[in-house]
């Protein structure tokens, strides 16, 4: 056996010699731990089960949908809600029953939530992840209202969703935590004062909340209080509370987190644990199970404090106890209990052949743990290992800004035992500005971990998005990156490797030719279907034969005060039906092309090479003259996204010539606060303003030195859409 059963003294149950004084736990607790000392294994009354055949499901996304096939497994009816932005999304078709909450903020109303659950006789919510997940009132009230809470309860919430008050009881049960400041002086003169004790780097996090929002980390003094100010502003607009606490920064840590689970007999389980080091903007893009170069007795020791986090709380459900791992030291510490099931979950779904969702519903009703420790940690040892690729409509050449828009095209690898996609869109539909930007989930399982990336190398190579920029090609990058391969992972894995992951990209000439030729067959197709009344079955009339010349620039090109991105030209020529004379990058080929309208396919025949790629031309509708809807190029030289190029004539009409000093939004947002007013003189990086797009706050800094303000484009509270002025500084003085 790969791994020896070191956690349990008898099968599910936590051993006494880690149990903590109850003398140290709170009430709640104390009464978990009693039953927790008396349990007894066998059978439990099946009299006594809670029934749950209806469950209504608080949730968006992928989550619901996830939520509702495993309870379709089991016959129970599904109750699914949606808003008004969310009414076309599919899981507001995943059930048979759905109904409408109203405004986008509205899966927060929990009186409509829960009448809604009464008048459709819901026995149990189900809260998914985010929302109304960790929120210890709305367990109360599920409990007052007799409906089940599909979680913990209302105490453990209460304890693992004060980050502070958590680090206390965890403190008490010994597990090691993060040296920090968590007290209830929240001035800015006492958190400088105790970040300075600490010594810098520091990180500012907030007490409530997760998802990396209210977080930031402090390198120097001098930048304390504008990330103090940035994180407490997040933290109050995500969470409602801008408390935060401070701790010492690890400098090269891991993050690796336990999957826990408790039921109502004082059975709790560890089933693995997940590595989720890669991070953007202190978010995971990519996790795996088991953690890679984890030494055993590493591993049984996270194992071993993550089931002494949820006895000392009293748990129950599904939780998730996450650690920092200092990959200088050695040294683990307690970071935080997520009390709900995480985005992550998959993974350990993979490795350990576990059904989460159903795991949740049994304990629910009052059942025992379907499994013991031994029989969990031989699973583990049979399923080899599994890696979570996040897929965000995002833009990590643009500092991982959210995108928004239409899904114009979406192509899924292959399914099957080893490889799931877990989505919560599908093409056709829009990812809006109004919740998260992830997309979908890609998990892959290989009989190790070499195996697995190999999966998912070639899972993300077959995975085709058009529509919003994201980030599948910055993935490819990562998992093909030398030291991620060789399991040399650490939080600021992209940062330290930022060379290698952002590379400069140019478009190849063959990709230039197939934009060309396919916006060429688009055009003819076009005209043709127009004449005829139908699609036409070839392409043949004396106008086809006329030489055509496209311009493109690069969707994702830099632009800013003084940048005008490339033009790039393709001509295209018929010779013959079928036969052209392409010339791009200065090259010249004669190639025989066709283009399968249906499916989006062009097949080009290169004097050296064949090409079969998809390119993705947006409908006339979404197509916009001053900005450019993007076309889509996925060929075997990888993905591009190019604009076609404004003529002059048309940017002059416009005004856009005298935007060459101008800062654009990078993404649709609304202003949060503006620091800079018309005749600031302003140094390179100073904050000029701060927008937030999806929950998450960016800031916008000044692009030069010494640069004069000419105007503020738009006020505080106003929103924007992406690639809109913000602000228009003076035009330099010719030398």
């Amino acid at each position: 056996m790969r791994r020896s059963a070191r956690i349990p003294l008898r099968p599910g149950v936590l051993p006494r010699t880690h149990i903590p004084s109850i003398g140290a736990l709170a009430p709640s607790a104390q009464r978990s731990q009693r039953r927790w000392n008396a349990t007894a294994t066998g059978a439990h009354d099946e009299t006594s089960l809670r029934p749950i055949d209806s469950i209504l499901i608080a949730n968006r996304g992928e989550i619901a949908i996830r939520v509702n096939k495993t309870a379709a497994l089991h016959g129970i009816k599904t109750t699914t809600l949606y808003t008004d932005p969310d009414k076309h999304a599919q899981h507001a078709k995943s059930s048979a029953y759905s109904f409408n909450l109203g405004p986008t903020s509205a899966y927060l109303d929990q009186d409509k939530i829960l009448r809604i659950a009464k008048e459709n006789g819901c026995q149990a919510i189900h809260p998914g992840y985010g929302f109304l997940s960790e929120n210890a009132d709305f367990a109360r009230r599920c409990e007052q209202e007799g409906i089940k809470f599909i979680g913990p309860p209302a105490s453990a919430i209460d304890s693992m969703g004060d980050k502070a008050k958590s680090k206390d009881i965890m403190e008490k049960a010994n597990v090691a935590c993060v040296p920090g400041y968590r007290g209830s002086d929240q001035s800015v003169e006492k958190l400088e004062s105790e970040a300075e004790k600490m010594t810098y780097p520091v990180l500012i996090k907030a007490v409530r909340g997760g998802g990396g929002k209210g977080m930031r980390v402090v390198m120097t003094k001098e930048e304390f209080r504008d990330k103090l100010d940035s994180a407490k502003s997040e933290a109050r607009n995500s969470f409602g509370n801008d408390e935060v606490l401070v701790e010492k920064y690890i400098v090269r840590p891991r993050h690796v987190e336990v999957q826990v689970f408790a039921d109502q007999h004082g059975n709790v389980v560890a089933l693995g644990e997940r590595d989720c080091s890669i991070q953007r903007r202190h978010q995971k893009i990519l996790e795996e199970s088991p953690a890679p170069g984890l030494e055993e007795s590493k591993r049984r020791e996270l194992w071993d404090m993550a089931c002494r986090a949820a006895a000392a709380v009293g748990y129950e459900g599904a939780g998730t106890v996450e650690f920092i791992f200092d990959a200088d030291s050695g040294a683990v510490y307690f970071m935080e209990m997520n009390t709900r099931l995480q985005v992550e979950h998959p993974v350990t779904e993979m490795v350990t052949g576990v059904d989460l969702v159903e795991w949740q519903v049994k304990v629910a009703r009052g059942e025992k743990l379907p499994l013991n420790q031994e029989e969990v940690v031989e699973r583990i040892a049979r399923h080899g290992h599994a890696i979570e690729a996040r897929i965000y409509a995002e833009n990590p050449d643009k500092g991982f800004v959210p995108d928004s828009g239409w899904l114009e095209h979406v192509r899924l690898p292959d399914q099957g035992v080893d490889i799931r996609v877990d989505s919560g869109f599908v093409q056709g539909d829009e990812v809006s500005t109004n919740y998260d930007p992830m997309i979908a989930k890609l998990i892959v399982r290989g009989a190790t971990r070499r195996d697995a990336l190999r999966k998912m190398a070639r899972a993300l190579e077959d995975y085709e998005i058009a529509g919003p920029v994201t980030n599948v090609d910055f993935l490819k990058r990562i998992v093909r990156s030398t030291d991620f391969m060789e399991g040399e992972v650490e939080t600021g894995y992209i940062e330290k490797h930022k060379q290698e992951l952002f590379p400069q990209l140019t478009v190849t000439g063959e990709a230039l030719a197939e934009a060309g030729l396919a916006t060429y067959f688009q055009n003819a197709w076009s005209r043709q279907a127009s004449s005829v009344g139908s699609s036409p079955s070839w392409l043949q009339t004396d106008s086809d034969f006329q030489p055509r010349t496209f311009n493109f620039q690069r969707a994702d090109a830099d632009s800013g005060p003084g940048k005008t991105p490339e033009v790039m030209s393709v001509s295209v020529q018929q010779l013959s039906p079928g036969s052209f004379e392409v010339t791009s990058n200065d090259k010249v080929w004669e190639v025989t092309a066709t283009w399968e309208a249906a499916t989006k396919t062009l097949t080009t025949y290169f004097p050296h090479t064949r090409h079969t790629s998809r390119v993705v031309i947006p409908p006339p509708e979404r197509l916009n003259p001053t900005v450019g809807a993007p076309i889509h190029l996925f060929s075997p030289q990888g993905s591009f996204r190019l604009i076609p190029a404004p003529p002059s004539w048309l940017a002059k009409a416009l005004g856009t010539t005298e935007k060459a000093n101008s800062l654009l939004s990078p993404m649709p947002a609304k202003i949060l606060r503006v620091h800079v007013a018309p005749g600031d003189v302003v140094k390179k990086d100073q904050i000029l303003l701060v927008i937030e797009s999806m929950k998450m706050e960016t800031v916008i800094r000044s692009p030069g030195e010494n640069l004069t303000v000419k105007r503020v484009v738009h006020s505080e509270g106003e929103t924007v859409g992406s690639g809109v002025e913000l602000v228009e500084f003076e035009a330099p003085e010719e030398a």
